[in-house]
C-alpha cells in the first residue's frame, strides 16, 4: 500500500484504521436563499390543505398525457413507477370518466383547514362509474349538498 493511503491494514493483527473528514452542514442543506426585493411581491399562499381528491384527480390527468404522448406506454407503466397495483391506477383513472365540469370542481375544492376532506375519492367512485354525465352530475350535487350539510 501506499504511505498517504489513509485506510491502512495491518497484517500482524486484524484491525483496520480508517480517517474520516467531517464539514460543517450548511444551513440551508444545498438550497440558495433568495432575498425579497423591495418591490417584489410576496407570494399569497391559502391556508389548509389542498384535498386529496383534488390532488387525485390532477394526477389522473397528469397519467393520461403520459399515456396519450407515448411517455409511458400502459396502466401497468404506471403501477410500476408509481409503486402501487394496477387496480390503484384503474381507480385513479376513472376519474376521467367524470363529466368535465365535475372535474372541474373537483380540482377547484376548497383547502381543508380543520379536519378531514369533505369529499373522499371512495365516495366518488359510484359516479364515475355512470356513464350518462346528466346522472353523474345529479349524484355530484347530492353529494355535495350532503358533504356540506354535515360540515355544518
Amino acid at each position: 500500500m501506499k504511505q498517504d493511503d489513509p485506510t491502512k491494514v495491518d497484517s500482524d493483527s486484524s484491525t483496520l484504521e480508517v480517517t474520516w473528514t467531517f464539514r460543517p452542514r450548511s444551513k440551508h442543506r444545498g438550497r440558495v436563499k433568495r432575498a425579497l426585493e423591495p418591490n417584489s411581491e410576496k407570494r399569497n399562499v391559502e391556508a389548509g390543505n389542498v384535498p386529496r381528491l383534488s390532488r387525485l384527480m390532477a394526477l389522473a390527468i397528469r397519467f393520461a398525457s403520459l399515456i396519450q404522448n407515448s411517455e409511458v406506454s400502459d396502466y401497468a407503466d404506471l403501477a410500476r413507477l408509481g409503486y402501487v397495483t394496477r387496480a390503484r391506477i384503474t381507480q385513479i383513472m376513472s376519474l376521467l370518466n367524470l363529466a368535465p365540469d365535475i372535474q372541474e370542481e373537483i380540482l377547484f375544492l376548497p383547502r381543508t383547514t380543520t379536519g378531514r376532506d369533505l369529499i373522499k375519492e371512495r365516495d366518488v367512485r359510484p359516479i364515475s362509474a355512470v356513464p350518462h354525465w346528466h346522472r353523474q352530475r345529479k349524484m355530484w350535487e347530492k353529494l355535495v349538498k350532503d358533504r356540506s350539510r354535515s360540515k355544518q
